[in-house]
């Protein structure tokens, strides 16, 4: 039994963060979201394409630091910040700093006054958005990210001593399709340059990705000309935009074995090695992560009869669920599974040290090759 294995296609990777800025005016600045995906080796396959990095932690600073050793952060986010976070991204020559509140930039500017200079500064706004269809809304009502929008205008007019207030940041929803995120994008920038004159906008991300249909993409090359026209109506802003999910999720995927298939109640079940420890996207969403089966070459264990699936992990518990399908056909012992879409929010946001497993291999390559290979293997070998 060969324990489950992540598999990130460097090169399909690379092919898509370079569609991404084909798609987007040269003007707007392409940051990729750390947190989606902080793999070293993805981080260097897209240093060379994007045009920063958003970190939004210590670790994460720390990450970029070592991987991509000289080249500050673009942006440093989050809810929270405490001092000793605020020095580390001072430290760092983190390029923006996005405040979340007013103590927020009261404590940067001391920390950055006694530091002899200066912190440059987004001011994150939580602005009145209308996301019909998002899949998260974070902007628009009581919320612990970002300033009111009264309080954002009154932190840009009289900043304390040590902060340069650049503009604004807004990361209002994610799920969005490409025309409702460059409705939002328009209305952002539209609030930025009304009310603070401002310089710089970032957007954000929450580009949709949608796991019901693997071959879907944001429309990229829609939401460029969009970005365009909002750039014609405000030539002087510096515009910013830092997806995550959308750049890297079809970009990786989660192999593993099938230990054993039983039927319960006239239900089958597949088990297969790892789970939701491992890969918990379809957890935290509360989705079926999409899944091909490679048939085992000579197994001759037991098999389901084609019928509906549901596929769980090794866990001591029922929400141990990574994918029900109705169409994946017969599964027998043996066979490897490939989770696709498994580029983002997975490995990283799992709660690993659950029942102590080992912890997945990593490695490079085409994903359908690596599995197809896996199959190949006599089983147990």
């Amino acid at each position: 039994m060969t324990r489950p294995v992540y598999v990130h296609d460097l090169d399909a990777l690379a092919g898509q963060a370079r569609a991404i800025r084909a798609a987007l005016p040269r003007p707007v600045e392409l940051l990729y979201a750390v947190k989606a995906n902080p793999d070293p080796g993805v981080l260097r396959t897209l240093a060379p394409i994007v045009d920063g990095f958003e970190a939004a932690s210590r670790g994460e600073l720390r990450r970029l630091a070592e991987v991509l050793p000289g080249r500050a952060p673009a942006a440093y986010a989050g809810p929270g910040k405490t001092d000793a976070d605020l020095a580390a991204a001072l430290a760092a020559g983190v390029r923006r700093i996005h405040v979340e509140s007013p103590t927020e930039l009261a404590r940067l500017g001391a920390l950055a006054t006694a530091a002899g200079r200066s912190a440059q500064v987004l001011l994150r706004v939580n602005l009145p958005v209308d996301a019909p269809g998002a899949s998260l809304v974070m902007g628009g009502g009581p919320s612990p990210f970002g300033m009111d929008p009264a309080d954002a205008v009154a932190c840009a007019r009289r900043p304390p001593a040590g902060i340069d207030v650049r503009g604004i940041h807004a990361h209002l929803a994610s799920g969005l399709d490409a025309p409702l995120a460059a409705t939002v994008a328009a209305a952002v920038v539209e609030w930025a340059a009304a009310e603070v004159d401002a310089a710089e906008v970032d957007v954000g991300g929450g580009m949709t990705v949608d796991y019901t249909d693997p071959d879907a993409r944001f429309d990229w090359e829609g939401y460029g000309r969009a970005l365009a026209d909002v750039l014609d109506r405000h030539p002087g802003v510096r515009l910013r935009i830092e997806p995550g999910r959308s750049v890297t999720a079809h970009c990786g995927a989660y192999l593993t074995e099938v230990v054993d298939v039983k039927r319960s109640y006239g239900e089958w079940f597949v088990v297969v090695a790892g789970g939701t420890h491992h890969l918990r996207t379809p957890a935290a969403k509360g989705h079926a992560q999409p899944f091909t089966v490679h048939p085992r070459r000579g197994a001759g264990g037991p098999r389901t009869d084609g019928g509906p699936v549901t596929v769980v992990g090794q866990l001591c518990t029922p929400k141990d669920v990574l994918s029900r399908s109705a169409t994946a056909g017969p599964i027998g012992v043996g066979d490897v599974l490939a989770f696709a879409m498994a580029g983002a929010y997975a490995w990283n946001i799992s709660h690993r040290d659950f029942l102590l497993h080992e912890p997945p291999h990593f490695r490079t390559g085409d994903l359908h090759k690596v599995a197809a290979e896996w199959a190949a293997r006599p089983l147990g070998g």
